[in-house]
């Protein structure tokens, strides 16, 4: 008998490289936005919408993931009835910086500076500041520059007073430190940029002073209980 004759290993070859393209094609619902998807869901089989469906909830992570990138990139001033809103009850997977400054106070001038650095740096971070004549009443100077960090409704850190926020010649680098210690900035400092000072967060609930005046107007809702 005659043999068959051999396949041309040529035209082996671009069978393979044609199924390789096809492969790699990227899908028609891969370049379509969520709108276009919902459009043309009837025009694609089973395995087509299956695939569309984890697609279009990757897309919905990824948009979600953005706007919180882009909502918090900047340095927002609240008064104290917006405090409830804005820090206890922001998302709980947020983190909330908030500064009680008065705008006498060098140092508080200084530390909003660096928060408005540090707030484009970690846009997924929340920065917010707020005039504490607004928050708390009678609130004594010594406890000034105070520093809030929250996260699911409770305090996570918090520095009072010059010497816990650092001294008067303080760093963006080493207000950027501080926080991420506490957990609330994912920082690329590979160590502490200013060794050798001593860490509040380390200390005891109690040894914190009690900056809260007694004769607070504020209502216990709206005010931040540092103590």
């Amino acid at each position: 008998g005659i043999l068959p004759p051999k396949e041309n290993p040529k035209d082996e070859n671009e069978e393979m490289v044609l199924h390789l393209q096809k492969e790699a094609e990227v899908k028609p619902y891969e370049r379509m936005n969520l709108k276009e998807l919902e459009e043309a869901e009837e025009d694609f089989d089973e395995a087509d919408r299956e695939a569309i469906e984890k697609y279009r909830q990757q897309r919905f992570q990824e948009w979600k993931c953005l706007q919180r990138r882009q909502k918090y990139s900047e340095l927002r001033e609240i008064c104290g009835e917006q405090y409830v809103k804005e820090v206890t009850n922001a998302p709980k997977d947020v983190w909330v910086i908030i500064h009680l400054y008065r705008s006498s106070i060098p140092m508080c001038s200084l530390i909003n500076k660096h928060l408005s650095l540090l707030a484009r740096k970690f846009p997924e971070a929340k920065f917010l500041k707020a005039a504490v004549d607004s928050c708390i009443q009678n609130y004594h100077d010594s406890c000034l520059p105070t520093l809030l960090v929250y996260k699911t409704a409770e305090i996570k850190g918090r520095f009072i007073g010059v010497t816990q926020c650092g001294g008067i010649y303080l760093k963006v680098e080493e207000l950027e430190w501080k926080l991420a210690e506490v957990g609330a900035i994912e920082t690329d400092l590979e160590e502490n940029p200013k060794k050798g000072i001593m860490n509040m967060m380390t200390l005891p609930v109690q040894n914190i002073p009690a900056c809260e005046a007694n004769d607070t107007k504020s209502s216990d809702a709206m005010k931040p209980h540092i103590t």
